[in-house]
């Protein structure tokens, strides 16, 4: 019996020791093979606008950075397409295109600034910098795109709507890490593309610039933009008709115009908003808060959408819906058809105003909104002793926990 005893301690010594040696060299197998991985992976095809004849002088580099462009795109290898730090290249409206033969990123580290002379933009004055038809895009750097836009404010008007960066017609695109100023209108615009993700970005104009929307989204699906700074003189983040699955999360937006989603239905247009999400945002000095905005006489919808856990500071229009929306001289004529709103949720929104109307809800007679949920809503109004109102028409409301103002 005593025997036994210890030939079982001695083959569960043995068994133990097995084991160990079996997984250290298991592990010793293994670590050198993501190493000899890591060594063994190809290194991008570098291609530094430099090498084509880019001076970063004042001139024009547009020529040298197409030409850097086309060796990229049409590489059978991954690329890299440089922009090098501590230098300012002008160009003027380019269009990168694709698609191409491998996957490309563009690495901006210095900074791109835009052609100062009106007469080049006589083709094309709604684009600038224009990159279309790519996948598997990675566009980062920590660089500087600057719009030179104080040309362009001089003489605003917003039937140009001129955009500074446009990303038309992408899939699978990463926008990380680059700070865009100053654009003649809009800063950054996700057209027509799919699978979008943008983060760590800096969009800054001054207050009084005149439609420089931040963020617009338009006719895209699959959109994530998060951990950015929006600061601007028109809406920080704007998604209009087309696009779905958005999420827009960790946002400072102000000054400026708010989180829009809108305008919608102009011109008896026939537009489509769905599966909005803004979470976890703060609001501060800007004329709204989270709005949705609709043109009478248009059709469509915008629904399933959710504003959550958002602060505000000295907001005027802290939540607002307006399916009366006119954005013209003229009066608008009153019209019978209507955006439909439906299913959007306002939860966990608090902070200040500074106006005695904090909930707006202007919705049309005729298609009234659907299915509006405040849940959890706690705004004050700062430096007036007047108490704050909510104004609720046409609309079909359901409160959860405590909301302050109530309609």
């Amino acid at each position: 019996m005593y025997l036994q005893k210890h030939l079982v301690i001695i083959l569960t010594i043995l068994v133990s020791t097995l084991s160990c040696s079996s997984y250290d060299n298991h592990n010793q197998h293994r670590e050198p093979t993501r190493a000899l991985l890591a060594k063994n992976r190809p290194k991008p095809h570098r291609v530094n606008v430099d090498h084509y004849g880019a001076m970063a002088n004042g001139g024009d580099d547009s020529k040298a950075f197409m030409e850097a462009w086309m060796n990229a795109c049409n590489s059978s290898d991954i690329s890299e397409f440089v922009v090098p730090r501590n230098k300012v290249y002008h160009l003027k409206p380019i269009t990168f295109s694709g698609p191409c033969k491998s996957n490309v990123r563009v690495k901006v580290y210095g900074t791109i600034k835009a052609s100062s002379h009106l007469s080049d933009y006589e083709e094309d004055r709604r684009h600038w910098i224009i990159f279309e038809d790519l996948e598997n895009l990675v566009v980062d750097g920590g660089g500087t795109i600057n719009g030179n836009g104080r040309i362009w404010w001089i003489r605003s008007c917003k039937v140009d709507e001129t955009q500074a960066l446009t990303f038309n017609n992408c899939t699978n695109l990463n926008v990380n890490h680059i700070r865009i100023k100053n654009p003649q209108q809009m800063h950054l615009t996700f057209q027509n593309s799919v699978n979008v993700r943008a983060s760590d970005l800096k969009i800054i104009a001054p207050a009084k610039s005149p439609n420089t929307d931040g963020i617009h989204i338009s006719g895209s699906q699959n959109v994530r933009v998060f951990n950015s700074v929006v600061r601007t003189g028109d809406d920080c983040v704007s998604i209009v008709s087309g696009s779905t699955n958005i999420v827009i999360k960790e946002i400072k937006c102000g000054p400026g115009h708010g989180i829009s989603i809108g305008s919608l239905g102009k011109n008896n247009s026939d537009d489509k908003v769905s599966n909005i999400l803004v979470d976890n945002a703060i609001i501060s000095n800007t004329t709204n808060g989270v709005r949705i905005k609709s043109w009478q006489g248009g059709s469509g919808y915008a629904r399933n959408i959710k504003f959550q856990n958002i602060m505000m500071h000295n907001v005027t229009n802290p939540i607002l819906i307006d399916q009366n929306y006119c954005d013209q001289k003229e009066a608008c004529q009153e019209q019978y058809s209507a955006v439909q709103i439906q299913n959007v949720v306002y939860r966990n929104i608090s902070g200040t105003t500074n106006s005695k109307l904090a909930i707006n809800f202007d919705c049309s007679k005729t298609f009234p909104c659907q299915s509006i949920s405040l849940d959890n809503i706690a705004l004050n109004r700062v430096g007036a002793e007047e108490n704050m109102k909510a104004s609720c028409s046409n609309v079909k409301l359901n409160t959860i926990g405590t909301v302050t103002p109530r309609c």
